[in-house]
């Protein structure tokens, strides 16, 4: 099984709204084989908290831009590490320390990557 259709959409625009927000090393995998509850994983980093937040809001606007809202968010508040869940794909918007000492990549990196534009 892959990451559906929309599942992809969703993605490549939600990794758009990042980059426009000037997020950084953006990358997303296909997780859909070793997980039932959602089918991509899309990281991305950003240089400061504030920067996090702005990443965040951008890619909650164009999800709604698209019908779909956040079903749950976590870590808003320390603005380290916000995870937004979309159902068909998760984002995470990392400051880039974490995004080192946590290396989701590495945990990933036997998934297929999803084209970004």
């Amino acid at each position: 099984m892959t990451a559906t259709d929309r599942a992809v959409e969703l993605t490549r625009a939600a990794a758009e709204a990042a980059s426009d927000k000037l997020a950084q090393d953006i990358v997303a995998y296909d997780v859909s084989e070793q997980l039932a509850l959602t089918d991509v994983f899309l990281l991305c980093s950003a240089s400061n908290p504030r920067q996090v937040k702005a990443v965040q809001d951008a890619v909650e606007e164009r999800m709604i831009e698209l019908g779909v809202k956040a079903v749950r968010r976590e870590g808003e508040r320390e603005g380290r590490w916000v995870l937004l869940d979309f159902q068909d794909i998760v984002v995470h918007v990392q400051h880039q320390e974490e995004r080192v000492f946590y290396a989701l990549e590495r945990l990933w990196s036997d998934c297929p990557v999803v084209a970004l534009p």
